[in-house]
């Protein structure tokens, strides 16, 4: 497909890298020459100098033969501005970044008005991501499907679980009944879809899908501790703070945030009654000390600086904080937090960089594809994807016993959800329309349900 990005920054540069590595032919508008340079440099993408929305910079960009147009400047207004000229240059599809909550609560004018496809907000995907985290405190990372009722989780094998050097298969008897399935594990630089013969070692991180109920019971299983966390302490008082401090407020948690800048304070403290702000430097262990931190339940570092964010997360993880979730734009951060004992780190470019994934591989998909959500996991080296299945689908009817030699190697079907009620797939199961299906592959690209079958 033919893709235009305006903004090449840290939402628009993870868009161009992933979309060039599918083969995508991929445009980059930007005004400032050193960023252009960079990707020009990195990616296989044309970078165009200009205002995106500038008529003769989005002609020039190729908008007359665009499929899609993805604005990801700073600016909201631009970003949408950018989208309608687009649209009235033919190009069909758009997709605008925006911060402000009032265009996400006039997505049907904006899309019949300026003919915008989509709008995306990193901050609130960001906040939406930490509240499912908080929520699931036993997990690192946790992703839904099927509309709440399937949940997707990670952690990593310790000495003392049971699961250390045993195969799937020798565990059988102790987790058979929980409608749980194992369905990726990452082990250093490898990523490999499991089976029962498969062996967890320590040090591991594994990849789990069920539904809610029973992976706690799992955790229950294994030994975790997964209280409901009642105190949250956060340091920076940006967007993301706003949207999740909605979410947390709504959950009855309690709130501590400790933010420098008096002014942001002040709109917090006369936004939500409910919570603590604190006008202070949330880097300084004093003031982390007298505000009692490590009395919370939860830390969560939210600065602008993801070097700041990373030394106070391995402070509150020190300190004894139960849960520690720390906010980064650079993907190489999560394995250094990681291996230090910080486990959840969340990537607002990432979360709205896979959200533009999904639409963009509907939108190649010629038969209009039916995939509902799309996950990276283990670092980007496999996928989780949910499919609608459609009654032209391959192979309905066919147990699974019967179809495991058509599907591709390193692809998993993992669950599948029919009329509200979860199964975990055994050989018996046969796929059906109207099935939700939940998919893991490893370096996938794929866009619909019949990619996971070998040709033929």
């Amino acid at each position: 497909m033919n893709i235009i990005i305006a903004g090449g920054g840290k939402v628009g540069g993870t868009l161009a890298e992933q979309l060039a590595a599918e083969k995508h032919s991929v445009t980059i508008i930007d005004t400032n020459q050193d960023i252009l340079d960079r990707l020009n440099n990195q990616l296989d993408v044309l970078c165009i100098r200009g205002s995106c929305t500038s008529r003769g910079t989005l002609i020039e960009a190729g908008a007359g033969d665009a499929d899609v147009i993805i604005a990801a400047t700073d600016s909201d207004e631009v970003n949408l501005l950018c989208c309608h000229c687009a649209h009235r240059l033919g190009v069909p599809h758009s997709v605008a970044r925006v911060r402000d909550t009032g265009y996400m609560n006039d997505l049907d004018s904006l899309r019949g008005d300026l003919g915008i496809t989509m709008l995306v907000n990193p901050e609130l995907s960001a906040a939406v991501e930490i509240s499912r985290i908080l929520r699931f405190p036993s997990a690192s990372n946790v992703e839904t499907f099927a509309r709440g009722r399937v949940e997707l989780v990670s952690f990593q094998v310790q000495p003392q679980d049971f699961l250390a050097d045993h195969s799937l298969a020798e565990l059988s008897s102790k987790i058979q009944s929980l409608p749980i399935l194992f369905c990726a594990v990452e082990r250093g630089d490898t990523v490999f879809i499991p089976n029962g013969s498969s062996v967890l070692r320590q040090g591991d991180r594994a990849y789990m899908a069920g539904t809610p109920s029973g992976l706690h019971q799992f955790f229950r299983l294994l030994g975790r501790n997964d209280h409901r966390i009642k105190d949250v302490f956060i340091v920076g008082g940006g967007r993301i703070v706003f949207y999740l401090l909605v979410q947390l407020e709504r959950l009855g948690m309690s709130c501590k945030v400790v933010e420098r800048d008096g002014d942001r304070c002040r709109q917090l403290a006369e936004t939500f009654l409910k919570s603590l702000i604190i006008h202070g430097d949330g880097t300084d262990p004093e003031l982390l000390t007298e505000e009692r931190m490590s009395a919370s339940d939860a830390f969560i570092a939210l600065t602008d600086r993801d070097e700041d964010n990373l030394i106070i997360s391995l402070y509150a993880h020190q300190e004894g904080v139960p849960k520690v979730v720390a906010k980064s734009s650079h993907q190489n951060y999560t394995s250094i937090a990681r291996s230090a004992g910080v486990e959840s780190v969340v990537s607002p470019k990432l979360t709205t960089a896979y959200q533009i994934l999904r639409l963009i591989r509907g939108l190649q998909n010629s038969k209009g594809s039916s995939m509902t959500a799309l996950y990276r996991i283990a670092g980007g080296r496999a996928e989780a994807m949910e499919f609608r299945v459609r009654t032209d689908d391959q192979h309905l009817g066919v147990p699974l016993r019967d179809l495991s030699r058509h599907l591709r190697p390193g692809v998993l079907i993992a669950v599948v959800v029919r009329d509200g009620n979860v199964i975990i797939p055994d050989g018996s199961t046969c796929l059906q329309a109207e099935d939700d299906v939940i998919v893991v592959a490893q370096n996938s690209g794929i866009t619909d349900l019949d990619d996971i079958y070998t040709a033929g």
